[in-house]
């Protein structure tokens, strides 16, 4: 079916006054800038990682795949004018393995994950990322493990058998206790499912804490400007000779010292939002 004359002319209107509005949006609307940079960050995403497949599918299923993620994200930071600072990398144990535990504020938080990632380690997500096109495939054959948090059990034996993966492969695992994204530039309570991993492993808690982006992001203000992101990585916390009743206090006591270090890097001078005025301890016991 051809277009009659007109409708090639209105489709070149259509075009130019996109090519005209877009501009135009970007330097008069922050939310439009702020969707724009969202929407560039996931798309590109997604394209790095159907780049990423071809070349991770050579090993298959592989924590060692994480690399080349790692590799191909770590210039997105520069795109967007945001400089991550890296202390206390040091701390990580050299040869064992080991849980990590860090804050977890968005999906910039991305950008300080893979800035400080150390070699064979791998994150524990939401089952739902799985089935996000080409990252879900790229992370699966990264090594990255699934659960589903709608099914306590299935999450409990995902946790055991991570257990004796760490052991038996020497592999380190990244989660974020929070479970959910904390847009309010604080810290919600810790789920504990971590900390049993690391117990029932006996293997060492390295937390990990990333200032808040309050000062470039805010995602209630649909604002996104370019900021710096310090991430600190604090001494591992052993946890020989603990057992099931110590998690409780341990990720308080974990997620305690978090919050402190959150509050004296945080670069927007606030320490967080509204919610670090509820009480210490106020937490959850689900995993």
């Amino acid at each position: 079916m051809e277009l009659w004359p007109g409708a090639w002319t209105l489709l070149l209107l259509l075009f130019l006054l996109l090519l005209f509005l877009l501009p135009t949006l970007w330097f008069c609307s922050p939310s439009a800038k702020y969707f724009f940079k969202m929407a560039f960050y996931n798309g590109w995403i997604l394209f790095l990682a159907v780049l990423a497949i071809p070349v991770c599918a050579v090993r298959g299923r592989n924590v060692e795949n994480m690399k080349i993620l790692r590799l191909m994200l770590l210039h997105i930071k520069y795109l967007y004018g945001i400089r991550v600072e890296v202390r206390g990398a040091h701390h990580f144990p050299p040869s064992q393995p080991y849980v990590v535990v860090s804050n977890h504020q968005s999906s910039l938080d991305l950008l300080g994950m893979m800035e400080v990632l150390p070699g064979r380690c791998v994150p524990i997500a939401k089952r739902e990322l799985l089935w996000a096109g080409s990252a879900g495939l790229a992370c699966w054959l990264a090594g990255v493990i699934f659960i589903d948090r709608k099914r306590t059990g299935d999450a409990i034996s995902v946790m055991s058998e991570v257990a004796q993966t760490l052991l038996t492969q020497d592999v380190r695992v990244w989660v974020f206790p929070e479970g959910t994204r904390n847009h309010n530039g604080s810290m919600l309570p810790f789920k504990r499912g971590a900390f049993h991993l690391a117990v029932q492993a006996q293997v060492p808690i390295v937390p990990i804490v990333m200032s808040s982006y309050q000062d470039f992001y805010c995602k209630k203000e649909r604002r996104f400007t370019s900021g710096r992101c310090q991430v600190r990585v604090l001494p591992p916390v052993p946890t020989e000779g603990l057992t099931p009743d110590d998690v409780p206090a341990l990720a308080d006591r974990v997620r305690h010292s978090m919050l402190t270090v959150f509050r004296e890097i945080s670069t927007d001078g606030r320490g967080g939002g509204d919610y670090l005025k509820k009480p210490e301890g106020v937490g959850e016991a689900r995993l």
